[in-house]
């Protein structure tokens, strides 16, 4: 099992900064992904940020050119940092994990609303 909790968040001005961190724990040596996702009110879950072993990241549209993403893997631990930020970023934030290819683990998420 992997846990995943996340911190930072909260209310965030529009056009300010978001910072997210994310702590994974249990077994984290077979995690092959790490990143986040986000979910607004009434709309579907999508993805922020994802990064990989292998070195790929991966961005959401609605982020691309505004999101730095970071792993630590010495640290078990995946950083967010998004800028510019836009009302339409508001939404909870989870962090996500995947172990051995195929485990997917979330954390509770914390909400972001942001204040024009």
């Amino acid at each position: 099992q992997v846990q995943l909790v996340e911190s930072g968040g909260g209310l965030v001005q529009a056009g300010g900064s978001l910072r997210l961190s994310c702590a994974a724990s249990g077994i984290t040596d077979s995690i092959n992904v790490m990143g986040w996702y986000r979910q607004a009110p009434g709309k579907q879950r999508e993805l922020v940020g994802l990064l990989t072993t292998g070195g790929t990241t991966t961005y959401g549209d609605s982020v691309k050119g505004r999101l730095s993403i970071s792993w630590d893997k010495d640290k078990n631990t995946v950083s967010l940092r998004l800028n510019s930020l836009q009302l339409e970023d508001a939404a909870i934030y989870y962090c996500h994990a995947r172990r051995a290819h195929r485990y997917n683990y979330w954390g509770q998420g914390t909400q972001v609303t942001v204040s024009s």
